[in-house]
């Protein structure tokens, strides 16, 4: 038995060879691009308005309405009437 370097040889002798190496080599790229990816998909949930993507998204007519029922524009029951037109 030899005891030294070579291409299936590791330190002590007891080498995987380069295919060994290769496959831990594609197993760290594949948990690498798995955490890009969740990292980029976090970034873009919280940058969307509304701080996530599970919350209920508004229509801009409602959102217009609230505000003009909160600068006293229109009345209560108009408001409630015209939320509920919007909202079908």
């Amino acid at each position: 038995m030899m005891w030294g370097y070579g291409p299936n040889m590791g330190m002590m002798g007891w080498g995987y060879g380069y295919g060994f190496g290769l496959l831990h080599m594609i197993i760290w790229l594949v948990i690498l691009a798995a955490i890009v990816a969740g990292v980029v998909w976090l970034v873009r949930i919280t940058a969307q308005p509304g701080g996530h993507q599970f919350s209920a998204r508004r229509s801009p007519g409602l959102q217009v309405l609230e505000e003009r029922y909160a600068r006293g524009e229109i009345n209560r029951d108009e408001y409630l009437q015209k939320k509920q037109d919007i909202s079908g």
